[in-house]
């Protein structure tokens, strides 16, 4: 069977397309940082590349009909690091851009049959749930059925990393991939129950399997002599042990008593906070986890930056700033991705990324199974413009 065709909108450094896998051939990617779109061509070469922004595309630099179209859009207006400006704001707004091409694509029935659409979970409540519904009610509109989930890259990577994935598709629905009983967090639940009626009855809750479960934890994606940080000394470690709380503290020693009784090193992720201290004032307070890093970000300052502690085997403790490849490690690359030359640029790159093992998780349980069904059934779904998809015995959440 001839490999399935997908557009990589919002690409980065094209972490969707090594979670695809050989499967998949890309007819196009789109991404309009330099940064990141030299890390692409550098990884995949330059034949399906446009660097340029999404407002600035057409269908016809989109070649073909894509079984899929990935969008991993701008997450900074929908975090709480963006002040939650959300999907009107510039850079979160780009989601519109991307809609724009699925618009122009249906009206010349070549739209993608698939669509994943990811973001923070924030996009769930984000201007009071109006931006999902502003998003599902655009999907519904054009014809898609659509579903949403939460997924953390921890049940596949040592790094806490919740993500919202609405998963959208043309055409039926194979019944077997129906969830009768779906559960949703919270906020993501109050948003789907305040859409419109429209998005309501595309609506169509879909199974997803369990994340595996890692293999491996901090500690093993360690390198001990990383080209772009050194171990800081035993007094800098002393001083980051000292802006810990109490609580902090007993989880350090907790993990360097498991380090001396395993015989193995134990790696905690550390990140600089600002907290009350009880005065009216504030405080500067470093707080541990040792059960998986801390979900990385862009590095706009020092505190965005994690901090490595590895509790040894022989009881020492170090410290250092998380490298560049460990971040890379941490998203789930493989070591032979080339990374930007910089550590600054290439921890960005890493924290603007999708997890490729979660994007191989959805693929083979909900967007391969759903196309492989339609194929088997010999469906051929061309979208509906301005009407709702209205799918026979779905479910609600």
């Amino acid at each position: 069977m001839a490999r399935r065709a997908f557009y990589e909108f919002f690409a980065g450094g094209g972490m969707a397309r090594i979670g695809l896998g050989a499967g998949w051939r890309c007819l196009m990617a789109n991404d309009n940082d330099p940064v990141k779109c030299a890390a692409y061509r550098e990884n995949f070469g330059d034949a399906h590349l446009i660097e340029r922004p999404v407002a600035e595309l057409c269908a016809a630099d989109l070649p073909g009909r894509a079984d899929l179209a990935w969008a991993s859009f701008p997450c900074q207006d929908l975090s709480l690091a963006g002040l939650r400006r959300g999907m009107s704001a510039a850079r979160s707004g780009a989601f519109w851009g991307f809609w724009f091409l699925i618009e122009q694509l249906l009206r010349e029935g070549r739209a993608p049959r698939a669509l994943m659409i990811e973001n923070v979970v924030g996009l769930a409540s984000s201007n009071d749930a109006a931006d999902l519904a502003a998003l599902t009610g655009a999907l519904a509109q054009a014809g898609y059925s659509y579903d949403a989930h939460v997924v953390d890259a921890a049940g596949f990577v040592p790094q806490s990393r919740p993500r919202l994935f609405i998963f959208a598709w043309l055409g039926p629905t194979p019944a077997h991939m129906i969830d009768p009983a779906p559960v949703r967090p919270m906020p993501l639940f109050r948003g789907l129950i305040r859409i419109g009626p429209d998005s309501d009855r595309a609506f169509v809750p879909l199974r997803l399997a369990p994340p595996p479960g890692r293999r491996a934890d901090l500690g093993d994606l360690l390198e001990e002599r990383p080209a772009d940080q050194r171990w800081r000394s035993a007094a800098q470690t002393r001083a980051l042990l000292a802006l810990m709380t109490p609580r902090h503290r007993a989880r350090v020693e907790e993990a360097r008593a498991r380090a001396r009784a395993e015989g193995r090193r134990v790696a905690g992720g550390v990140y600089r906070r600002t907290r009350p201290d009880g005065k009216g004032g504030t405080v500067q307070r470093a707080e541990v986890r040792f059960d998986v890093a801390g979900c990385l970000r862009t590095p706009a300052g020092g505190s965005s930056r994690q901090t490595v502690l590895a509790c040894e085997p022989d009881g020492r403790l170090r410290s250092r700033l998380l490298s560049a490849r460990e971040a890379a490690r941490l998203m789930g690359l493989p070591d032979d991705y080339r990374l930007p030359p910089t550590y600054t640029n290439a921890y960005k790159l890493a924290g603007d990324g999708v997890v490729p093992p979660v994007v191989r998780h959805l693929a083979a349980h909900l967007i391969e199974p759903l196309l492989d069904a339609q194929d088997a059934a010999g469906a051929a779904p061309q979208g509906r413009p301005r009407a709702a998809t209205v799918v026979t015995g779905a479910g609600a959440p």
